[in-house]
């Protein structure tokens, strides 16, 4: 089992691959770091994945990878994955154009939009290997 993540300051959507199969989990809300880390360490501990793959953007978001890479210097868990990031987030709102405004907008704030974008992260990361 492979875990990905897509961290943000609000959010870390989560995705799982299972044989190959992709699903999205439920996502961290993130109040503050410590908390966001430490829930996102205990689903390590509890999953067990073989690996945890992060989203990463490319370099001339340095303030959001510096973010990111102190996010995951926080947890206790090796080998960590980094792929590009770049335009999950709109791969992922396709996903999203069968379902009313209303809907849509649930699923930016609750962060489902979040965890579709960790399935796109956890894609890439299946394409590399291939």
């Amino acid at each position: 089992m492979i875990l990905a993540c897509d961290i943000g300051l609000k959010r870390i959507g989560l995705a799982m691959s299972v044989q190959g199969i992709i699903l999205p989990l439920e996502p961290i809300l993130r109040f503050n770091r410590k908390q966001a880390s430490q829930e996102l360490q205990a689903l390590l501990d509890t999953k067990k994945p073989s690996c945890l793959v992060v989203g990463l953007p490319p370099e001339n978001y340095a303030d959001t990878r510096k973010r990111i890479l102190h996010f995951v210097g926080l947890l206790n868990f090796a080998p960590v994955v980094f792929v590009n990031e770049c335009n999950t987030s709109l791969d992922a709102l396709e996903h999203t154009h069968h379902l009313k405004t209303q809907k849509r907008q649930k699923a930016r704030k609750d962060g489902t939009l979040d965890s579709l974008a960790a399935c796109e992260i956890l894609k890439r990361y299946h394409e590399m290997l291939v």
